[in-house]
């Protein structure tokens, strides 16, 4: 299965729980309201003993319900309000066991409501495990707390998937389009050693190694040892619709050194990660299609993302280092 395949299969089950989890938030609010509004009438059809105690017990539980569709009609957090209702619903099982132990009239009544909430029990049972997952895949860890960001970019070029895997593959060709990487050499078939800039006019090394490659469809790396900068990804090279193109995908992960902080001060000076990689990719772009990456009068240091930010109205270059010059 394709990247994009597992993408587009990820996204239907992630909107499947979330349209199952708003239909029994709709189901909630229809019991809540029929509890709360004809108690007597639930009682009967439900087969339930007419007590003192079954008379506050059905709205409670009909205020139980109201306040399980609120939460899950409302509330991102599907998964925690489909738990409340697995919660609720071994309640009223529970409940429902006691009555038809008693083995009254309405016995078979009761065995029949019974059936009915342990078959939507196994609903919500499986829309909270579901929506627990989605939430897990889906999660972005807190950089205050030092977490690693997560970041995805994708773009097509007109080339062959095989031809985009070697280059990529001959790793002395990623600082020809990543903007922040000075150098790097292998050190083995597998293994690497790179440098990279860092704000302030800092600089950050790590070595890395490949951990999952398929020739020509991926390429899966990590950073290794002491890092200054803890990374992983990967990219996968996919043939595109058209025949002749390929979908480059990927997935990177890694540490901003300061947390937060530190990712609001590159951002300040234009190097906001999420940008770099959609910019490093379109570089990519231009030195495979064209041999070299486009410069433009607002951007004239190349790939020296850095100096990209003071961008300026567009005019010639010879008349932008004029202009350079005066200003220095």
């Amino acid at each position: 299965m394709t990247r994009s395949a597992m993408q587009k299969q990820s996204s239907t089950r992630r909107d499947a729980v979330q349209r199952r989890g708003r239909g029994l938030g709709w189901m909630s609010l229809g019991l809540g309201v029929a509890q709360l509004a004809a108690p007597d009438v639930v009682r009967r059809m439900s087969g339930v003993h007419d007590s003192a105690t079954s008379r506050v017990v059905v709205p409670l539980v009909g205020a139980r319900e109201l306040v399980h569709g609120f939460g899950l009609l409302t509330s991102r957090r599907k998964g925690l309000w489909a738990w409340t209702r697995v919660a609720g619903d071994a309640m009223d099982l529970a409940s429902l066991g006691v009555s038809i132990a008693r083995r009254g009239r309405r016995r078979r009544r009761l065995v029949a409501v019974t059936g009915v909430i342990a078959g939507v029990t196994v609903v919500d049972v499986l829309t909270a495990v579901q929506a627990t997952r989605a939430k897990q895949l889906g999660s972005v860890p807190d950089t205050r707390k030092g977490g690693p960001m997560e970041l995805t970019a994708t773009t097509t070029i007109r080339k062959s998937a095989a031809e985009v895997y070697a280059f990529w593959r001959d790793l002395e060709n990623l600082p020809t389009f990543m903007a922040h990487l000075e150098k790097g050499r292998a050190t083995g078939d597998r293994t690497s050693h790179w440098v990279a800039d860092a704000p302030f006019g800092k600089n950050v090394e790590w070595d890395a190694e490949i951990t999952d490659e398929v020739p020509g469809e991926k390429i899966g790396w990590r950073s290794t040892g002491n890092a200054d900068v803890p990374n992983a990804g990967t990219v996968w090279f996919v043939p595109a619709p058209d025949g002749m193109s390929t979908e480059v995908h990927v997935d990177l992960t890694y540490d901003i050194p300061g947390g937060a902080v530190g990712k609001a001060v590159a951002k300040y000076y234009g190097e906001e990660p999420h940008q770099q990689l959609d910019d490093d990719l379109r570089r990519l772009k231009q030195v495979l299609e064209t041999g070299e990456v486009v410069r433009s009068d607002g951007a004239p240091w190349g790939k020296q993302a850095r100096k990209e930010f003071p961008q300026r109205a567009a005019q010639p270059l010879a008349d932008a280092e004029v202009e350079k010059g005066a200003d220095a």
